[in-house]
């Protein structure tokens, strides 16, 4: 609990969060006395892997695009309408782009794997198609992009993440731990609305580049003294 007091998180918020975690399959509760030691389920362990995977690794390439789109086209029927949300937050937190109801797209071919256990694990594989495409004469890949996603509103997001991020210079050892865990917090909502755009495809002076390099630069200054808090928390705590 000092480490989320640390960054403000309630006691009462704090097992309010762990209560849901645990509805979802991804905590189980152990009985020791009076009190409940809670790990992670295999599902959660799963989750937290590829969670750490496409947080840390996101923003770490540029590579040349072939000029093809991923397509994903998923009718999800009406009396499943909650798979609606589920369908676009996994897809998008995959990189996918909507451009229109059911309509997914990426300019990474090589995520058609993880399209299509999406779909599966949704059960949507009888209502949806997985497409390579080229785009035609009549909207180029810029308008395709713009439909997807909303560059503006994204580099303004980067921009307050430097604007925020590139000053601190945290002094204490709390501080620091504090300091990374707002840091990781603020750039893991990125994965969700970036999918990672190839360079070919954006301005030169593209902020999303120079958050990048501030995250891992920030990161690794501050992970060091953090972690040390945190095992010499848990061996106080144990």
């Amino acid at each position: 609990m000092d480490g989320l007091g640390l960054i403000n998180v309630s006691e009462r918020n704090a097992r309010q969060a762990i209560a849901r975690l645990s509805e979802d399959g991804l905590l189980e509760g152990e009985r020791h006395g009076r009190r409940t030691r809670w790990h992670l389920t295999e599902s959660g362990t799963q989750l937290l892997k590829a969670g750490t995977d496409r947080i840390y690794g996101f923003g770490a390439t540029g590579e040349e695009w072939d000029e093809r789109w991923l397509v994903v086209l998923a009718s999800v029927p009406e009396d499943q309408r909650p798979k609606r949300h589920q369908l676009r937050s996994r897809l998008g937190f995959a990189g996918f782009g909507f451009v229109g109801a059911g309509i997914a797209v990426s300019p990474h071919t090589e995520r058609e794997g993880v399209a299509n256990a999406i779909l599966r694990d949704l059960d949507l594989g009888d209502s949806a198609i997985v497409l390579l495409a080229e785009t035609g004469t009549f909207v180029p890949d810029a308008e395709i992009l713009r439909r997807a996603w909303d560059l503006d509103i994204l580099a303004e997001r980067y921009t307050r993440f430097i604007d925020e991020f590139g000053p601190r210079r945290p002094a204490s050892t709390n501080d620091r731990f504090a300091a990374l865990v707002e840091l990781v917090h603020e750039w893991r909502r990125f994965p969700f609305s970036d999918p990672e755009i190839p360079h070919s495809l954006l301005p030169d002076a593209w902020p999303g580049r120079r958050a990048k390099r501030l995250f891992d630069t920030k990161h690794e200054a501050w992970s060091t003294w953090a972690n040390a808090w945190f095992v010499k928390a848990e061996i106080d705590g144990s």
